[in-house]
């Protein structure tokens, strides 16, 4: 279509001032203006704007296919935003979009950071322990916020996780008229009166070495509930290199414990299906997908595998099994494994060693023996401690 029926506009706080003349005509000709009620007020959309429904539904823009038809959003309408969810479901030829600067790159325009060194994050549509996987000494981050009362929340709970001596830059009203640009630090966080559409920029210089999270996976075990079944730190390290987790890829961790390897992996980018069959073990696979803020990327599945695998669950692009096991249950996986996705297994017992060996003779694949020892008091002096050595099978289909 060389003139598509829907077109996507983003908006700033400066209204039809700030838009470029293809966007004010397209407002001018449409039949229809769907938005927000400020954003229909901004572009004196009149009798022609229809707010969005509560809950949001795309169906009433849908229902208008073929007529002259806008949708606005803030700033660029595909970060957060509707212009990702329309585009899911229209061919490309029927809609065009029109971004403005968004939030991110005007806190950027208005601090001088470099975009590109700067984490965007959506914490008004998520909870505050996404950032503990982001903030860090040093880390700038831009975050959009659910409105002005979620300020002091946040404050609060910066200071709660040993992160007070951020600096929150408030942002409120960007690319307005009413713009304002107050700082504080979280733990002296006294700001009132906040206007909203209100954003916050975290400046991390200040903080404590060692704040946050580790970036790479074998976190320590104190950070994951669990009760004792648990990967422990350097073979957990080890096992997510043998995994190798990309952005995006699907693992099925079979026999979840406490999920802490599923964790790992979502937190490299992957999305990650736990079935693990004991309710008290869920309740802390649970309890650890909330601390990380990981319940888009991880999936509980409370149940036995290989009863519990079925083609309604996506493919997988890695499967870990974290012990024990039954020559049944591989033999299942391996028929879920499509070329060039991998599977990898530990064994702490002689009957699961003696089976990988078996497997790994008829598939091929790596068998690894890792063998830990830490130091620990012996007496008045010190001695090692060997843990339980781990025998690891690591395969690519």
């Amino acid at each position: 279509m060389s003139d598509p029926w829907l077109d996507v506009i983003g908006l700033g706080e400066d209204g039809l001032r700030g838009l470029s003349d293809a966007s004010r005509d397209a407002i001018a000709r449409a039949q229809v203006v769907f938005g927000g009620p400020r954003h229909l007020a901004l572009a004196d959309a009149g009798a022609r704007g229809r707010p969005w429904p509560v809950p949001f539904d795309l169906a009433p823009v849908l229902a208008l296919r073929g007529q002259r038809v806008v949708v606005l959003a803030s700033g660029d309408p595909f970060w957060f935003g509707a212009g990702s969810l329309l585009a899911q479901r229209l061919a490309p030829g029927e809609w065009r979009a029109h971004p403005v600067a968004g939030v991110v790159s005007l806190a950027c325009a208005r601090l001088g950071w470099r975009i590109e060194e700067t984490r965007a994050l959506a914490l008004h549509a998520a909870g505050f322990a996404t950032l503990g996987a982001h903030l860090h000494r040093g880390a700038r981050i831009v975050a959009t916020l659910r409105d002005e009362t979620a300020l002091a929340a946040l404050a609060d709970w910066l200071s709660a996780q040993g992160f007070g001596a951020a600096q929150m830059h408030v942002l409120e009203r960007l690319g307005g008229p009413q713009e304002r640009h107050r700082q504080t630090r979280a733990d002296r966080f006294v700001l009132g009166d906040i206007a909203t559409p209100v954003a916050v920029a975290l400046d991390g210089s200040d903080l404590a070495r060692g704040a946050g999270l580790p970036c790479v996976p074998g976190r320590p075990e104190h950070l994951f509930a669990h009760d004792g079944q648990i990967t422990k730190s350097p073979h957990r390290a080890l096992t997510l290199a043998a995994l190798a987790p990309r952005r995006g890829e699907m693992l099925w961790d079979i026999g979840g414990g406490s999920g802490s390897v599923s964790v790992e992996w979502a937190l490299a980018g992957g999305r990650a299906i736990t079935i693990e069959p004991r309710a008290d073990r869920c309740a802390n696979i649970r309890a650890n997908i909330e601390t990380f803020a990981l319940s888009r990327q991880i999936t509980l599945i409370t149940g036995q595998a290989p009863e519990v695998l079925g083609n309604d669950l996506p493919a997988p692009d890695a499967i870990f099994v974290g012990g024990g096991g039954s020559a049944a249950l591989f033999e299942a996986l391996w028929g879920y494994l499509a070329p060039g996705a991998r599977l990898v297994s530990n064994a702490v017992t002689l009957e699961t060693e003696s089976l990988l060996l078996d497997l790994q003779a008829r598939h091929g694949g790596t068998l690894t023996r890792l063998e830990i020892s830490q130091a620990a008091p012996l007496g008045r002096m010190r001695g090692w401690v060997s843990a339980r050595p781990l025998v690891q099978w690591a395969v690519t289909r």
